[in-house]
């Protein structure tokens, strides 16, 4: 894996819009995520022509939206990239991007859900991506929890390999984006609902990350973005789902691909994010689902899957480096990073 170089208080980061241009219909939720980078980080932002620019231009031109990723890659004065939000279909940028010029000069690359068509097509070429939080659907609202803070920065700043371990308060949704008064507010702090379930124990084993939002990925199959078969070799594959709400038998018929793909009797491990939306009937109905289709139809009873982790669409969310190493220990039921992200 090539590993980008940690990022430092002061240094630049450029900001894009690869897929939905949400901060030009909401700049103060953008403003704020943006303030966040600022001062909570000491970072210096610089916002690339994607990053303000139209939604309807944005959809439009997939070609500019992998200019402005090529060019903070191959600009030596910016040392890392974050996504402005998510969207649908970034996966229209990838035959755009310059895969060699982005493997020369390696940095860090971060946003989630939407993100997951480039990120995770980035690896499979080598380079080490971060699946976490972006500028309004994250950064923007990070100071309603301070432990996801403490931990974006020694993640970020500090380079440390951290355990996964559930963070102490939730939330579901935010204030609804317009008035002013919400600015950074979410709808509720929760603290329900806390801590992973492991649904299925296995032997220790340990894997490089590997996954991101499910409802993308489907785009991705049988695409240039796809893994060849024996990619899935100790893997750990990570799946959240989106705000669209996927039901647990809609999560059920995109895992039964995977399954004939062999890819549950390859992989290590199985990680699965908190869903939002759900109720907790529905949270017991998607285990029930998952083990049906992964132990069940396809025999993969020896392997750790691991639910209801902070890493998809409720906030904060863990920051995953897709290619590093992470041991899952169903003795402690730990779940450790084994190697830092950056050089």
């Amino acid at each position: 894996m090539i590993k980008p170089q940690r990022l430092q208080s002061g240094d630049t980061i450029a900001l894009v819009s690869p897929s939905w241009g949400g901060p030009s219909y909401f700049p103060d939720v953008f403003d704020n995520g943006v303030r966040c980078l600022q001062e909570d980080f000491g970072l210096r932002v610089r916002e690339f022509p994607t990053a303000r620019m139209p939604a309807d231009t944005i959809y439009q031109h997939p070609e500019l939206r992998a200019r402005d990723i090529n060019d903070a890659f191959a600009d030596p004065k910016v040392r890392g990239i974050i996504t402005s939000i998510g969207g649908d279909d970034s996966i229209r940028i990838l035959p755009f991007l310059d895969l060699d010029a982005i493997k020369a000069n390696p940095k860090l690359i971060m946003g989630y859900s939407d993100s997951t068509a480039f990120l995770a097509y980035l690896n499979l070429h080598g380079l080490v991506t971060f699946h976490g939080p972006s500028v309004m659907a994250g950064f923007s609202y990070l100071r309603n929890f301070p432990e996801a803070m403490a931990e974006y920065q020694q993640v970020l700043l500090q380079n440390q390999a951290i355990s996964l371990r559930p963070f102490p308060q939730w939330a579901d949704s935010y204030q609804p984006w317009g008035p002013a008064e919400h600015i950074g507010q979410v709808a509720e702090l929760r603290s329900d609902d806390i801590g992973h379930r492991w649904i299925q124990h296995g032997a220790k084993s340990s894997g490089r990350l590997w996954g991101g939002n499910i409802e993308v990925l489907e785009m991705m199959k049988a695409t240039l973005a796809w893994p060849a078969p024996d990619f899935w070799q100790n893997r750990v594959l990570f799946l959240e789902t989106s705000e669209d709400k996927p039901s647990p038998v809609q999560v059920g018929f995109m895992l039964r691909n995977y399954g004939m793909q062999g890819v549950f009797n390859a992989i290590s491990g199985l990680l699965v994010a908190r869903p939002k939306g759900y109720t907790s009937q529905e949270k017991a109905e998607l285990d029930q689902e998952i083990l049906r289709i992964v132990a069940g139809e396809f025999g993969a009873d020896h392997l750790n899957i691991i639910t209801n982790l902070d890493l998809g669409h409720t906030d904060p969310r863990h920051i995953l480096p897709y290619g590093i190493p992470i041991e899952l220990d169903p003795g402690t039921e730990t779940l450790q990073l084994l190697e830092p992200p950056f050089v």
